[in-house]
């Protein structure tokens, strides 16, 4: 007899606490199922189950079978899952999120083309800057940028950005320009409201020294575009992300406010619950990514 409808039989058994209520579950006859465990008990040359006239039982033997038939069974089933899903088309409702400012500026205007070559799939894009539980929040994926503070979500990388501190000559012209990172100190610094860390700025010196800016912000907004917005007005100092200033700084809009120093790059990345097997609207929507920013680096935007 086959040896995984054995396996399946005696942990039906178990499971059901019987064998006419295996019988029922497998969909087959009762004398069926006590042929497959009396054939794996023969095979084993051990018994598995106690057998009384009110109740069906494993033996010490027969429970430690069953642990490891049941994770045996369970791959199985995995597998046939995998192989099922792999070959059909993706649908259904995708639920991503994503920061507001990357979403606004880059994945929105791309969902169109996305939308068209898997018109199976619907998508539910959610724009907020706080840090989701993908999981409990009911979210099939994310695009994070920066490091990646889970580390058991598995984790796909797209592209690179850079964060520069910009401000624009109108600033420059009114207080003065820094000269290194020290001076800081003493200007105005726009910053996100929504960092975990709170004000601080993280930045290389150019001896290649890590170091922290700490200081109250004259404005603080949970918006990137709007701290972009203020520091071209002339409001102060900003540090984003290139995908963010590109534009704006090659129309002269806003200049670098210390170019001496490094660059700071961060990778732009699709997380998703880890797992056997992904499912296919999630892995569809990462390959489209993949190829949607294949041509963008840090100095691309």
């Amino acid at each position: 007899m086959d040896r995984l409808t054995e396996m399946e039989a005696f942990a039906t058994v178990v499971d059901q606490g019987g064998f006419t209520d295996a019988a029922k579950k497998m969909g087959i006859s009762k004398s069926a199922v006590s042929k497959h465990v009396s054939s794996l008990e023969a095979r084993l040359g051990a018994r598995l189950l106690n057998r009384t006239t009110r109740r069906v039982s494993p033996t010490e033997i027969g429970l430690a079978y069953y642990d490891r038939a049941r994770r045996v069974l369970n791959d199985a089933g995995e597998a046939d899952a995998l192989v099922t899903s792999m070959q059909s088309a993706p649908s259904g409702l995708l639920r991503i999120s994503v920061a507001t400012d990357f979403g606004v500026n880059h994945l929105s205007p791309a969902l169109s083309e996305f939308l068209q070559d898997f018109p199976d799939i619907t998508v539910n894009m959610v724009l907020n800057n706080r840090y989701v539980e993908l999981i409990s929040e009911g979210f099939d994926m994310a695009v994070r940028i920066g490091e990646l503070e889970d580390s058991t979500l598995r984790a796909r990388k797209l592209t690179e950005t850079t964060k520069r501190m910009i401000a624009s000559s109108k600033y420059f012209e009114q207080y003065g320009r820094p000269e290194k990172i020290d001076d800081l100190n003493n200007h105005k610094l726009l910053h996100y409201s929504n960092q975990s860390s709170g004000n601080v700025w993280k930045l290389t010196a150019p001896s290649g020294e890590k170091r922290q800016v700490r200081t109250a912000g004259w404005l603080s907004v949970n918006d990137g575009q709007s701290l972009l917005n203020a520091a071209i007005s002339g409001l102060g100092i900003a540090y984003l992300p290139s995908f963010l200033y590109a534009e704006a700084m090659e129309k002269g809009l806003v200049e670098d406010a210390i170019p001496d120093l490094p660059l700071e790059t961060q990778g732009i990345y699709a997380v998703y619950p880890p797992g056997r097997f992904t499912q296919p609207k999630v892995r569809a929507f990462i390959d489209f990514l993949v190829h949607e920013f294949a041509e963008k680096g840090p100095a691309d935007w």
